[in-house]
C-alpha cells in the first residue's frame, strides 16, 4: 500500500538507495562534527548523528520494496484480476 502510493508520485527503488547512502554520509558528517564542539553540547550532537544513522535501514528497505513492485509490473507473466 506504501509502496504503491510511493510508486504513483513517482519515487522509484534507486531514489530511496541515493537518499540511504546520502543519509550515512550526514550521518558520518554529523557525528565528526560533534567531536569538534565543546563539551555541553556534545551529548545533543552526537544524539542527532544517532537519530540520522537510523534512517539509511529504513530508507534502504523501502526502495527494496519499490523495486520489487517496479519488476512485477513489468513482468510480462503478471497475472491479471
Amino acid at each position: 500500500m506504501l509502496t504503491a502510493a510511493l510508486n504513483r508520485i513517482g519515487l522509484r527503488g534507486w531514489h530511496l538507495h541515493s537518499f540511504s547512502l546520502g543519509a550515512i554520509g550526514l550521518c558520518a558528517g554529523l557525528w565528526i562534527r560533534a567531536k569538534t564542539v565543546d563539551q555541553e553540547a556534545r551529548g545533543n550532537a552526537e544524539r542527532r548523528a544517532m537519530f540520522v544513522g537510523l534512517w539509511p535501514p529504513t530508507a534502504w528497505l523501502i526502495g527494496d520494496a519499490l523495486q520489487r513492485q517496479e519488476q512485477t509490473r513489468r513482468s510480462p507473466l503478471r497475472k491479471t484480476r
